[in-house]
């Protein structure tokens, strides 16, 4: 996404947000499902208020001495706090933190005691910042309580059920929307995703999980699950357990939540959220089930979820996955 572009759906919310420019909350929290563009709207909100020369529309200039130094992440009035692990520097040979630390926190330290170097605004923004470990989170507790004149934090979250009440309590919380399936299937064709309803769908409707999704060519993989789901009597868990073993273990188990989900909505309430495209075949396939044994199989893939995590052998952890659904999912 190019600097200071927004998503289709985000045009009320930046709309918002613009009308708090003028009078800012020192702690603002942007809240709302993962995937729907939180911390891009967030990071041109920081451009925007960093700017010099902000446009009509109240987006940063993308020329003055500001936006040069935003681009080049290097501005001396903003900061950006996210976990070691997600950085696009990160080195992929060593075991990175997935936690925002409290040294982070408290690296901030010299940079409240500045003065703005522009004599505007100072911001920093988190993402995500229920990444925070319970110390970071009570460091930044202080930073909250009383911030100096004209800073601004910036948090991102996907989980705001997660965070403390005491943090919520001193941040204005803007609930960002999920965007309706037409935009989000209308923008994720214009990106080139195939099949945009279903991509959107096996995503949870989070339409750049969807665009990941397809360019990370996940799909063959998926489909090739699929097609062994479909027929779980006759399923070969050792051939398919090998031919899925470099796919991710969690995505894998969420393919499989996804499917269980549909085969319990068809069960229940004759209806589908996932799988779309799959109606005759998921209708055929509970039609002689017991709604207890699929109930079972949710619980036990919620447990795998967990355990996907961590799991040593792939292979082996996938095997057992795909016994425990032939025998629950079968006649």
């Amino acid at each position: 996404m190019k600097t200071n572009e927004i998503y289709p759906w985000q045009q009320n919310d930046w709309a918002r947000l613009m009308t708090l420019r003028e009078r800012v909350s020192q702690g603002l929290l942007f809240k709302g499902m993962k995937g729907i563009g939180k911390l891009e709207l967030a990071m041109n909100y920081a451009r925007a208020l960093l700017c010099q020369q902000p446009t009509a529309g109240g987006f940063a200039c993308g020329v003055c001495p500001s936006c040069h130094w935003m681009e080049q992440g290097s501005h001396p009035d903003f900061r950006f706090l996210q976990p070691e692990a997600d950085s696009e520097e990160a080195d992929a040979s060593k075991k990175l933190s997935r936690q925002i630390t409290v040294d982070q926190i408290r690296g901030l330290a010299d940079f409240l005691g500045m003065s703005a170097h522009q004599g505007g605004h100072r911001v920093v923004l988190i993402h995500p910042v229920e990444a925070m470990n319970s110390n970071a989170a009570n460091a930044l507790l202080k930073n909250l309580e009383e911030p100096p004149a004209g800073f601004i934090f910036i948090l991102v979250t996907h989980r705001p059920q997660q965070l403390l009440p005491t943090l919520l309590s001193r941040c204005l919380s803007l609930a960002l929307a999920a965007p309706d399936t037409a935009s989000a299937t209308r923008w994720l064709a214009q990106q080139g995703v195939k099949n945009p309803n279903d991509a959107l769908a096996v995503a949870g409707f989070s339409p750049l999980l969807a665009l990941h999704n397809a360019q990370e060519s996940g799909a063959d993989a998926r489909d090739k699950l699929l097609r062994a789901l479909r027929q779980p009597a006759t399923l070969d868990v050792f051939a398919l357990a090998d031919a899925l073993q470099k796919t991710d273990q969690v995505l894998l188990v969420q393919w499989l939540q996804q499917w269980c989900h549909d085969l319990v909505a068809m069960k229940l309430a004759g209806s589908l959220r996932y799988h779309p495209r799959e109606e005759a075949a998921i209708r055929d396939l509970v039609a002689p089930l017991d709604a207890i044994n699929l109930a079972r199989l949710q619980n036990h893939l919620q447990t795998a979820k967990r355990e996907a995590q961590h799991t040593l052998n792939p292979k082996l952890f996938l095997e057992s996955l795909l016994f425990t659904y032939t025998r629950l999912a079968s006649k």
